[in-house]
């Protein structure tokens, strides 16, 4: 604890380069594993830096690990780059304004993650070279997060075999420890295969798939009463086989995403929605194949890794931010509606917390939420790994996940300093993992006693590969 700042003052010095990385990114939005420039811009800087490069892990082209140090424990930072589809938005700009129609935009700020997380990685580098104290950082450039589990296939290979903590952060407009759980998921398409023939001639030679996918969706939605209540069921029309009303479809296609709590609890889950389909297929007399495209664990929370990094984001305090950014997170605030906002402000409110629109506090342990009903392929890491993360603030309070406004704020001086302020936390935790062996020793002791009665199995089929052209 007594060496943070000196961390601090090697994140402060390469800052600017990572920043400049990071709005490289943002200029370059490129979906689940397709991310061939982001990754080129990452292992560019890398290579400046003097790690050690590998690329293609796990057979992924735009998955790439740098490493730096020489023996001693293996210390990793997990960064991201992927954006998503239909989200072009002009920087800087309080109104919506795509920089090109239906074109890809940051809407879940990866760019800043990708190179918050970097920057971590170097200064911790830097503060071993210094120090000449043994230890390896790592800095894993994960693309896909946004549905395509990149991370869980690098779980499966063994990319994290001898990793002993993890490290990471997520863009939000908070600044926390992030203790909350996840939901794990798996992504399948259901293929249904039956007879074309003249709608109105002779229909009653032909075998529908639309039908069948039809069919499907109304038994999964009956299927719903009869879940776990924090379990989550999603579709989407892959293929709806056609656009000609007087052919009886012969092909469609469509896409499953299915979420439970935890991992024993989504296999059954897969299990029953499978059955539905089987049923579907029954009473249309056609086929289907089930396809898992990506699979994702829950989040293994980390006790020890969590209360380091809360001690270091107390020292560190919020970010440092202006009259200037407050008043650009005013104007974003003022493009969504009350609901947005008081969605945001609800868990921190009662607390005093949230005092203008930007989060200048930490959030008080007694307003942290126990859960987030969202996914992320980090869970597959923190099943093998002991693992920490935290929330940045890095937006406006009341910014949804995945829209526009975020893409807007992507660039921002604001969003810049909560990812130097977040890769400060981060380093710091890493900083005092070398210094401090025990805390490594009582991370991994946590991890054991979490596991041990329901130890990792990977949730994708062995057969199942990266989706590439996902």
């Amino acid at each position: 604890m007594d060496n943070a700042p000196e961390i601090w003052r090697h994140v402060d010095a390469n800052s600017p380069d990572l920043i400049a990385l990071s709005d490289r990114v943002w200029g370059m939005p490129e979906t689940c594993y397709k991310e061939t420039r982001s990754v080129a811009e990452h292992r560019a800087e890398l290579e400046r830096q003097g790690f050690r490069v590998t690329g293609n892990v796990a057979g992924i082209p735009t998955a790439v690990i740098g490493e730096a140090g020489e023996g001693g424990p293996v210390v990793a930072f997990l960064g991201e780059y992927d954006a998503l589809p239909d989200l072009s938005q002009e920087a800087g700009v309080a109104e919506r304004r795509p920089v090109e129609a239906g074109a890809n935009g940051h809407g879940c700020g990866h760019n800043l993650l990708g190179a918050g997380a970097l920057l971590a990685a170097i200064a911790v580098r830097d503060w071993l070279k210094a120090t000449g104290r043994p230890g390896r950082v790592r800095y894993y450039g994960c693309p896909a997060e946004e549905g395509g589990a990149a991370k869980t296939f690098m779980v499966r290979a063994g990319a994290f075999a001898d990793v002993d903590i993890a490290i990471s952060w997520h863009p939000h407009s908070i600044c926390d420890v992030m203790a909350a759980g996840s939901l794990a998921n798996a992504r399948i398409d259901f293929a249904f295969r039956g007879r074309a023939a003249h709608a109105a001639a002779s229909p009653h030679l032909g075998r529908s798939a639309l039908d069948a996918v039809e069919l499907m969706n109304v038994g999964v939605n009956y299927m719903r009463e009869h879940i776990p209540s924090d379990a989550r069921i999603h579709y989407a029309l892959i293929d709806a086989g056609g656009i000609a009303p007087n052919v009886v479809q012969a092909n469609a296609t469509v896409r499953y995403l299915i979420r439970s709590p935890d991992l024993p609890g989504l296999t059954p889950l897969v299990e029953r929605v499978k059955k539905v389909a089987q049923g579907a297929a029954l009473m249309t007399e056609t086929t289907v194949e089930a396809s898992t495209l990506s699979a994702v664990s829950n989040l293994v929370p980390n006790t020890p890794l969590e209360a380091a990094m809360r001690r270091h984001l107390e020292v560190l305090g919020p970010p440092p931010f202006d009259a200037a950014d407050r008043a650009f997170a005013s104007a974003i605030q003022a493009t969504y509606g009350p609901e947005e906002v008081a969605h945001a402000l609800a868990p921190f409110e009662a607390a005093g917390l949230i005092e203008g629109p930007l989060c200048e506090a930490l959030v008080p342990a007694a307003a942290r939420r126990a859960s987030m009903s969202a996914s992320t392929d980090v869970g597959d890491v923190s099943w093998v790994v002991p693992t920490v993360q935290m929330w940045g603030a890095n937006y406006a309070i009341g910014t949804p996940f995945h829209t526009w406004q975020m893409v807007a704020q992507g660039k921002s001086p604001a969003a810049h300093k909560g990812m130097v302020h977040a890769a400060k936390v981060m380093a710091a935790v890493a900083q005092q993992a070398f210094a401090e062996p025990e805390l490594i020793a009582e991370a991994g002791r946590d991890f054991a006693r979490r596991t041990a009665k329901v130890p990792y199995v990977c949730p994708l089929p062995e057969e199942t590969q990266p989706p590439l052209d996902m």
